[in-house]
């Protein structure tokens, strides 16, 4: 096969990283609002596993394993809508930079406004899927990553394996609970899973125990900055009166603090100095209280408190 021929010619397994951008920035966010780990998906870091992980999978050594294309398909504001957006100009092109410093081809079609007044974002999945049929055909790579959960992109995989190149999907599913206590899903296409070469479950190596501190895990994600954390910290302490109850229930990743009439709910990305696993029924926390987009009162700012210092 071409693939093969290329590949051993050049002693290198040629890999071609495509992200969808959007999907992409769903799951840095949900890592950085609503995980444990409070931080976004660090690009260098991912690209590393993306070569770690292909050789494992090829039974190459790792050196031999080079991402040697990458690209960024995402639909985004215009610069007049997205000036009217607090810093949203200013955070895009931050990302921008992140993203040109590890070599990724930005692509990016302007979101627009649909029949019913919201905003949509058409053709960068076509769009992504023609590119990665040429730079393929041009390219010649050996594996084509593919960033994404979506089972749009089945009839590209099929092509794909038609030119006889391997392809990886790395995706994650997961849930979460919003702090107005609406429950959010992302899952990958099972159509997709079936598809392709190598589907990475990416939450399934996340929340492994025995690869917790495993530093290929650890580096996906952006190391905390010890300063805007304990900033963060002060700024919620200053919010508001702190009140006093226990824990009345726990469930999956939020709970509720008895407070008369009604119980409060609380997500865990509301704690301060406490880990959502350290909680019990019937522990004492103190909080602060704070009304949600329903104008319904909730907790945040949430601390266990200790009958004694707890251990350092």
């Amino acid at each position: 096969m071409i693939m093969e021929s290329v590949g051993n010619a050049s002693n290198l397994t040629r890999i071609g990283v495509f992200y969808d951008g959007n999907y992409f920035l769903h799951v840095s966010n949900y890592y950085n609002y609503n995980h444990a780990r409070r931080a976004r998906i660090s690009i260098k870091g991912l690209h590393h596993f993306i070569r770690a992980q292909v050789a494992q999978e090829e039974g190459r050594e790792m050196h031999l394993c080079q991402i040697v294309d990458a690209h960024y398909f995402r639909g985004r504001l215009n610069a007049q809508e997205a000036s009217q957006k607090g810093n949203l100009l200013y955070y895009d092109r931050v990302f921008d930079d992140i993203l040109m410093y590890e070599g990724i081809t930005t692509h990016y079609l302007p979101v627009k406004s649909s029949n019913l007044g919201g905003k949509q974002e058409k053709g960068i999945d076509v769009w992504l899927a023609l590119e990665a049929m040429e730079q393929t055909y041009l390219k010649k790579f050996n594996v084509i990553v593919l960033i994404t959960s979506d089972g749009d992109y089945v009839p590209l995989i099929r092509k794909l394996n038609t030119m006889g190149s391997r392809v990886m999907v790395i995706s994650w599913d997961f849930e979460y609970t919003t702090d107005d206590g609406s429950k959010m899903v992302t899952k990958t296409s099972q159509d997709l899973i079936e598809e392709v070469t190598y589907p990475i479950a990416m939450h399934e190596i996340i929340e492994n125990r025995i690869r917790k501190n495993d530093p290929l895990v650890a580096n996906l994600f952006v190391q905390p900055n010890p300063a805007a954390k304990m900033a963060t910290r002060q700024l919620l302490e200053m919010e508001g009166e702190r009140h006093v109850s226990t824990v009345h229930s726990l469930k999956t990743g939020y709970g509720f603090i008895n407070y008369p009439p009604n119980n409060l709910f609380f997500h865990f990305s509301s704690l301060v100095d406490t880990d959502f696993a350290e909680l019990r029924e019937g522990d004492e926390v103190e909080f602060i209280m704070d009304i949600n987009e329903k104008g319904e009162p909730i907790a945040k700012a949430v601390r266990l408190l200790y009958d004694e210092q707890p251990p350092a």
